[in-house]
């Protein structure tokens, strides 16, 4: 079925004792703003554990596989196999660019995030050296990990691309869980200590769309916001989310929702039902 409407996203995980999103540039440390002491993690990122997802955990064919060298060599690989590249569920979704002999195609995807950024002050563990064996003898280098981020993605799903990418509405109702679970199943060792802890999506009458719904949330701390180091010391607070999502009503279709049972809300907001909303929530 078609894709009519927007939608506005708000996704939070929590990395602790992990690296979120290594910086090549800069010995693979988390990612950082060190003017406000903020932990980073790119849009790619992001992506990357969605794709994983549908690649390794269902089975999937997808476009940007961790098995080609770039798109150009994508493009080889899939050239004997008369895929259409809409039939992909990763450019259904993020799009993507074909290279080719002699071309180069780009597709804009639906569905895009901007980057990461924790929403409590960050600090990094000190690095240790680490080895690693092999036949050749050892490697040696630095393990650099957060001690404890709350993240938060904001995110938009356009349906006039959707018409485009061929991105149709079960598609995008799958995706709401894939998001979830993406996190669950990024266990490589500098990955784990990821957590999923809130996803919304509102969706939008038509054409409509909202802010960036990250500058309606904040912390509140049941500890020096330095000494954060689990998510009992904070409580997220949705106050001035829940009254803009109010202010917007009519131009809100409805409201999806995934909640982690151990996150702290300042408020419920399934209770936004008791105003008119439609809120359907999910489970993984």
């Amino acid at each position: 079925m078609k894709i009519n409407n927007n939608s506005e996203i708000l996704f939070v995980y929590d990395a602790k004792m992990t690296n979120p999103n290594g910086d090549m540039d800069n010995e693979n440390k988390p990612r950082m703003d060190f003017d406000t002491n903020t932990n980073l993690v790119s849009d790619l990122r992001l992506k990357r554990y969605i794709r994983d997802y549908y690649e390794v955990v269902e089975g999937r064919d997808i476009f940007i596989t961790s098995g080609a060298k770039d798109s150009k060599d994508r493009a080889k690989q899939m050239g004997d196999k008369n895929i259409i590249y809409t039939d992909l569920i990763d450019i259904k979704l993020f799009g993507g660019v074909f290279a080719a002999e002699g071309s180069n195609s780009h597709l804009t995807g639906p569905i895009q995030f901007n980057w990461g950024y924790s929403l409590n002050p960050v600090d990094l563990v000190e690095s240790s050296t680490i080895t690693s064996s092999f036949s050749g003898g050892q490697g040696i280098g630095k393990d650099y990990r957060v001690k404890y981020s709350l993240l938060a993605f904001a995110g938009s799903v356009n349906s006039l691309i959707a018409e485009d990418s061929k991105m149709e509405e079960e598609d995008l109702v799958h995706f709401d869980e894939v998001v979830v679970k993406s996190l669950f199943h990024a266990r490589t060792r500098s990955k784990i200590g990821q957590t999923p802890r809130l996803y919304v999506r509102v969706e939008m009458n038509g054409k409509k769309f909202l802010k960036d719904l990250r500058e309606y949330v904040s912390l509140d701390y049941n500890v020096e916001e330095y000494l954060v180091r689990d998510l009992k010391d904070i409580k997220l607070n949705i106050e001035n989310l829940i009254k803009y999502l109010e202010l917007n009503k009519d131009n809100i279709s409805k409201i999806k929702v995934w909640q982690d049972d151990q996150i702290a809300l300042s408020s419920d907001i399934n209770k936004l039902a008791q105003n008119g909303f439609d809120i359907e929530t999910f489970s993984i």
